[in-house]
C-alpha cells in the first residue's frame, strides 16, 4: 500500500502544502503568497483568514487518497488571539518581525527581569518573541482582557491556530518548539510558567496544551477534505529544518535562509546557557525525550533579496542575484547592513536600521545586489563566532537550506567567509520534509531517527577557497559598517 504524507509549510510570505512519498521525495506542491500589512513603522501583521484560506486551498491541491497523515510547520513567534465560540480572530496576527513592543521590552530590561526570563526560557527580552505581542493584543483589543478572564478566548502561534481550525475547534494544542518561543514556557520543565504568565499578564486559560513533536494531535474535520486525516507532526519551521536536515547528533549545525536566517547547533539533551546572547531552544521532543539547540536568529536574509526586487527594482527575480554577483568582480567597497527591522543575534538591537557604506560615483546597482548577498554571509559568521565563544567546536560542515541555499554563488561565498565546508542537501524542501518526517514517525511510515539519518544525501558541497587576508579584510569592513548601524 502506497502511503503519502502532506506537509503544511506555513511561512512568513506564503502558505504551501507538499506531498511526500515513503522515501521522503516531494511529489507535488502548491503555494500561495499572501499580503503583508505594515500599519506603522516597524509593525508587521498578517490576516489569519488569509493564512487559513490559503492553507486549506493548498492542501486540497496536493491531497491524495493515499495520504495517511498531515504534518505542520510554521513561522514561529507570530501570535493570534481568537474567540473560542466561533474561532474568529480578534485582530490581525502580530508577526515575528514586528517591533511594536520594543519599549515594553526595554522597560522590563531596565527593571531587571531579563536574567530570570533567560534562565527559564533560554530567550532574551526582545519584541521578536510572542509574550509581549500577546500582552499588546490583550491591552489594545477592546474587551480582550475581560473576555480572557472569562475563559472566552484562545491564543496560539500559527501551528496552534491551524490545528484548532483543522480539527473544527476540538484540539487546542501546540508543540514544545513553538511553545519554547513564546517567552511564557519554562523550557527545562516543558510547561507554561506561572511566574512568566503573571509578569506578562496572560491568563493560563488562553494557552494551548504543550505536546511533543511527533504524535497524533487529532484528526481533520471530515467536512474539510472529505474524510478525517490524522495530524501527527508539528514543529516550528527552524526546528523542522533540523529534522529535515537530520541534524540529530550533538555538534551538528544547520542554517536556513528563508525570510530570515536561523542557525541551530544541536546540543543534545542539555539546554546550554549562552554567554554571547544566543538563544537556547528546544530542538525537538520525540518519545518523551527533549533535545535542545543553541540558535542564532538573523531577521533579514531572503527578505533583503525581496527588497531588492520589490522596493528598489534592481532585480526582477530572486535568481537574478546569483548572475549579477558572478558578473561583478567584487563589491567595489560597498557594505550593506540589512537592519530593516532591527538586528537579531548576537546584537539584539531593535532600533538599528539598515545602511549602505562605501558608495562612490562609480557604485552601481549590481554592487548593491552583491553586497546584499554578502551581508547574509557576514551575519552568519557573527553567529558562528558567538557559538564558538560559548565553547562550541567549529563544525566539520554546515548544512544549509531555504531559498537562498539554491544560489551557488552565495553558498560558495558563505563557505569562504566561514572558512568551513557548506553542504546543500539533495532535498530542497527540508523544512516541509521535517514536518513530514515527524508525522510519518508517529504513523509508522518511518521507524526512527536512524532511518532518517541514513537517507540524508548532499546535492552539492562547497569548500572554502578564499585567502585569509581577503577574508579578514572583508570582515573588518563588515564590523565597521555594523558599528555604525548600532549607533
Amino acid at each position: 500500500m502506497t502511503r503519502h504524507i502532506v506537509a503544511i509549510d506555513q511561512g512568513t510570505t506564503s502558505s504551501r502544502a507538499i506531498l511526500f512519498d515513503e522515501t521522503g521525495k516531494p511529489l507535488t506542491s502548491h503555494a500561495r503568497e499572501f499580503p503583508q500589512h505594515y500599519p506603522q513603522d516597524g509593525w508587521v501583521e498578517h490576516d489569519p483568514e488569509d493564512i487559513w484560506r490559503d492553507t486549506v486551498a493548498c492542501v486540497m491541491e496536493v491531497l491524495t487518497d493515499d495520504t495517511v497523515a498531515i504534518g505542520i510547520t510554521n513561522q514561529r513567534e507570530t501570535i493570534i488571539l481568537w474567540d473560542r465560540e466561533n474561532g474568529r480572530p480578534l485582530h490581525n496576527a502580530i508577526v515575528w518581525q514586528d517591533r511594536r513592543t520594543a519599549d515594553l521590552c526595554r522597560n522590563l530590561k531596565n527593571e531587571g527581569y531579563e536574567p530570570r526570563i533567560t534562565e527559564k526560557t533560554g530567550l532574551l527580552l526582545d519584541p521578536y518573541f510572542s509574550a509581549t505581542k500577546l500582552a499588546w493584543l490583550l491591552d489594545h483589543v477592546d474587551g480582550a482582557r475581560e473576555a480572557a478572564a472569562r475563559g472566552a478566548l484562545a491564543c496560539g502561534t500559527i501551528d496552534s491556530f491551524l490545528l484548532w481550525r483543522l480539527t473544527g475547534g476540538k484540539v487546542h494544542a501546540t508543540d514544545i518548539t513553538n511553545a519554547g518561543r513564546t517567552m511564557l514556557c519554562d523550557i527545562h520543565a516543558g510547561e507554561w510558567d506561572d511566574e512568566l504568565l503573571t509578569l506578562f499578564g496572560v491568563e493560563r486559560s488562553l494557552l494551548p496544551e504543550i505536546r511533543g513533536n511527533s504524535e497524533i494531535y487529532g484528526e481533520t474535520d471530515p467536512a474539510l477534505f472529505g474524510r478525517a486525516i490524522p495530524i501527527a507532526g508539528m514543529a516550528g519551521d527552524q526546528q523542522a529544518a533540523v529534522i529535515g536536515q537530520a541534524c540529530f547528533e550533538p555538534g551538528m549545525v544547520k542554517s536556513t535562509y528563508g525570510t530570515g536566517c536561523f542557525l541551530l547547533l544541536n546540543t543534545g539533551t542539555e539546554a546550554l546557557a549562552s554567554q554571547n546572547r544566543l538563544l537556547s531552544t528546544p530542538a525537538y521532543r520525540i518519545d518523551g525525550e527533549t533535545h535542545y539547540a543553541l540558535e542564532g536568529s538573523i531577521f533579514v536574509a531572503g527578505a533583503a533579496i525581496k527588497w531588492l526586487r520589490d522596493k528598489l527594482g534592481l532585480i526582477t527575480d530572486a535568481a537574478d542575484s546569483e548572475e549579477i554577483a558572478r558578473a561583478v568582480p567584487d563589491d567595489h567597497g560597498i557594505t550593506l547592513v540589512p537592519a530593516f527591522v532591527g538586528l537579531g543575534a548576537p546584537h539584539w538591537e531593535p532600533d538599528a536600521r539598515g545602511l549602505i557604506t562605501g558608495m562612490t560615483l562609480d557604485t552601481t546597482a549590481d554592487h548593491i545586489v552583491r553586497a546584499t548577498l554578502e551581508s547574509i554571509a557576514f551575519q552568519t559568521r557573527d553567529l558562528i563566532d558567538a557559538m564558538r565563544a560559548d565553547g562550541a567546536e567549529m563544525p566539520s560542515a554546515i548544512r544549509i537550506d531555504g531559498g537562498m541555499a539554491q544560489n551557488g554563488w552565495f553558498a560558495q561565498f558563505l563557505a569562504d567567509v566561514l572558512d568551513t565546508p557548506v553542504e546543500r542537501p539533495e532535498s530542497h524542501e527540508t523544512t516541509a520534509l521535517g514536518a513530514a518526517f515527524l508525522a510519518g514517525l508517529a504513523t509508522g511510515v518511518w521507524n526512527g531517527l536512524d532511518e532518517l539519518s541514513a537517507g540524508w544525501e548532499a546535492d552539492a558541497s562547497f569548500a572554502p577557497d578564499m585567502e585569509a587576508e581577503r577574508r579578514n579584510d572583508l570582515l573588518a569592513h563588515w564590523k565597521k559598517a555594523l558599528e555604525r548601524a548600532l549607533l
